[in-house]
């Protein structure tokens, strides 16, 4: 067990030091003959300044502690178990030579001994896939240069840095994505075989799969055949307008030939899973939405025999998140959001799927036993982080397995709250609500707004813990409103192309429910929200005066400058019409704006631009319906952060970001002045 930091009184969410001191679990694999299962856990370091992830052991059978298998300084990621038990992962740590290496793959014997690199490339390696019947693999890297060739790609990259050049010519979109630049280099395929790890044979080199591919491969997700011959990816094609799309690609990893598989104009496809028997590939199929139709998610089938494709769950209205494959290769395991949880769903023979686990969680990183009798995942809810657990397919029984670290105790309890929309569609929201809250007791209300805004609330967070507030005596809730995920299609087209309309009524009627609450103070309240969230918060700043402050993180302000300055300006512009835009941008209602506001974002944001951010700021001083006195006072606030992106996750800045908000919701909520950090200056 990891050496845990002595807390202070109370639960971990009481400080903001001990909330940053607790480990964060992820990134679950199981080994092919089902004896081991490897997470990995970042911990925070010794400067407190940022997060290193280690892999951790955990007993499939719930009964030893979990073991740690990997202490590099500069932590490991992406494990993968090889076809005899080895386990790869990649890190950036230096070798026993102490030679600095871009992020590079590494393997752990299974039977003991030091972890050694097995191949690296200057670009950098990433996207680790190990087959489970040979000792195959495929990796990604950056590449420069017009030939694709290591060497050219080696010598520019030296040319770059030593002269200081960070120049990049685009002759195509999109040129970002999220926090960071596209470019110059461009994602490569790249196949190995393993050597013998007991003789420290390492892999001498890897054949590039795909010569020149362009940006095909920027955000790809690709699976590898249980033996290792081929590749099935996404493929990004070029559309007109600036648009992209993409596409099934099948890839030889012998010799790199290339065979289109699915090819649908109407629609993207990803997240293909090859059977086992490699007869058959499962992949989602997004379409394209329209300014009058919202996408669906659905799930396919295609056979490599018949070259055909079948719907896997014809009538299902939902929205498969993850995929595996039964091991007889009779039916698919699946996750998909469903009423503010995310459960494991088993699918046979083109029936609707039926569910398994019947509990208040969310299910991440399944992986399927080799005998078919059980699940091993990742399961969280607002009342738990993630950890790891084993679920009996039969009965749905769930095993908790031991962690590096038990889950936290909290400083509230979760329940549920439900009402009826204006068009009497019900609509539902957690609530947090702190200990000793009583109708003797009401305490204050945050409404928190989801981001996506094609998600929902039914996951643990570690960047929006509603637990910070609930320690500091708030009732937290988080609700679902039209556009969520879990509750139908047609729930999710009440608020398409119609931001303004259906999210906002339903937020304001479960407001409404939850305010009637006893144990609720209808007095003091506010509302915060990031990204869609922060959106809807700029929205109901100009719709209502109900609440005391507003927070809005990263947030949309006004939707025709927006529109086109977004990182993915193509597919916001498939709903997002010059009429949508003048409907539901909330810049419009500026001057109706008569609540306190902090405005918080970072310049890095590529999603949501910080001009949105600046241009929010300057008119809320100088035309909102609370703008600056004649001396430049103002009641509002702007957190802005010039190295942070649409998440704020240096932890000391995650920090600030908390010990602003709750300053700020104190001052307008409560009415109590909470001293800012002196570390602002």
């Amino acid at each position: 067990m990891t050496a845990i930091p002595e807390l202070h009184a109370g639960t971990p969410f009481d400080d903001l030091d001990d909330y940053l001191t607790l480990g964060r679990l992820g990134g679950l694999v199981l080994s092919p003959d089902g004896r081991r299962v490897v997470v990995a856990q970042s911990t925070l370091d010794a400067k407190a300044t940022k997060y290193v992830t280690a892999l951790w052991e955990i007993d499939p059978t719930g009964e030893r502690a979990a073991r740690r298998l990997t202490r590099g300084r500069t932590g490991e990621t992406n494990p993968a178990f090889t076809s005899n038990g080895d386990l790869l992962f990649t890190s950036s740590r230096p070798t026993q030579d102490e030679e600095e290496l871009p992020e590079s793959l590494w393997r752990l014997p299974v039977g003991g001994g030091e972890a050694a690199v097995i191949a690296h490339r200057s670009g950098g390696i990433t996207g680790v896939r190990a087959a489970r019947c040979a000792p195959r693999f495929v990796v990604t890297t950056g590449v420069l240069g017009r030939s694709g060739e290591k060497d050219e790609d080696e010598r520019l990259r030296a040319e770059r840095k030593d002269k200081k050049v960070s120049a990049i010519l685009h002759s195509g979109y999109p040129i970002r994505y999220w926090d960071h630049d596209l470019g110059p280099d461009v994602p490569h395929l790249l196949s190995g075989t393993l050597g013998d790890a007991s003789q420290d044979e390492a892999v001498t080199d890897l054949v590039d799969l795909t010569s020149m591919p362009g940006p095909a491969l920027r955000e790809a997700n690709y699976a590898l055949s249980e033996d290792g011959t081929f590749v099935v990816t996404s493929w990004t094609v070029p559309g007109p307008t600036a648009s992209i799309r993409t596409i099934l690609v099948r890839i030889d990893t012998e010799t790199g030939n290339r065979t289109t598989l699915v090819d649908d104009p109407a629609a993207d496809l990803s997240n293909p899973v090859i059977s086992p028997s490699g007869e058959y590939v499962v992949f989602s199929r997004e379409s394209h939405a329209t300014p009058d139709g919202a996408p669906r998610f659905t799930l396919h089938r295609y056979s490599f025999e018949t070259r055909t494709v079948a719907d896997v769950a014809p009538g299902w209205d939902r929205w498969a998140t993850s995929v595996q494959w039964l091991p007889d290769g009779s039916g698919l395991v699946l996750t998909a959001d469903d009423h503010g949880r995310a459960p494991l769903f088993v699918v046979r023979g083109g029936a609707e799927p039926t569910r398994v686990t019947t509990d208040d969680y969310a299910y991440t990183d399944i992986h399927v036993a080799p005998d078919g009798s059980a699940v091993f995942a990742l399961r969280a809810s607002y009342a738990a982080p993630p950890h790891p657990v084993r679920v009996d397919l039969a009965t749905g029984a769930v095993t908790v397995l031991q962690a590096p670290q038990d889950s936290p105790e909290l400083p509230g309890t979760l329940t549920e709250v439900e009402t009826a929309a204006d068009d009497g569609v019900p609509v539902r929201a957690w609530l947090a609500l702190p200990n000793g809250a009583s109708a003797h007791a009401p305490v204050p209300l945050v409404l928190w707004v989801h981001g996506g805004p094609l998600g929902s609330w039914n996951t643990w967070s570690w960047r929006w813990n509603p637990w910070l507030l609930v320690a500091r005596g708030y009732a937290v809730l988080l609700p679902d409103p039209a556009l969520s995920t879990g509750y139908g299609q047609e729930f999710v087209q009440r608020g398409w192309g119609q931001w303004g309309k259906a999210p906002f009524t339903d937020l304001m009627a479960i407001t409404d429910a939850a305010v009637a609450l006893p144990e609720i103070d209808d007095k003091r309240t506010a509302a915060m929200g990031g990204s869609f969230g922060g959106y809807m918060a700029n929205w109901i700043a100009g719709h209502t005066d109900r609440f005391q402050a507003i927070v809005t993180h990263a947030s949309l302000w006004a939707l025709d400058q927006f529109g086109p300055t977004t990182d993915a300006a193509w597919y916001w512009q498939r709903e997002m019409t010059p009429e949508m835009a003048v409907e539901n941008s909330p810049h419009l209602y500026v001057a109706d704006i008569v609540t306190p506001m902090l405005v918080i974002h970072g310049d890095k944001d590529f999603r949501v631009p910080v001009g949105d951010g600046l241009r929010l700021w300057y008119e809320l001083l100088s035309e909102s319906g609370l703008p600056a006195d004649d001396e430049g006072r103002t009641a509002h606030r702007f957190l802005y952060f010039p190295d942070e992106n649409h998440w704020i996750l240096s932890p000391q800045n995650a920090k600030i970001w908390y010990q602003v908000v709750l300053s700020f919701l104190s001052e307008h909520v409560l009415g109590e002045e909470a001293p800012l950090p002196e570390i602002l200056g």
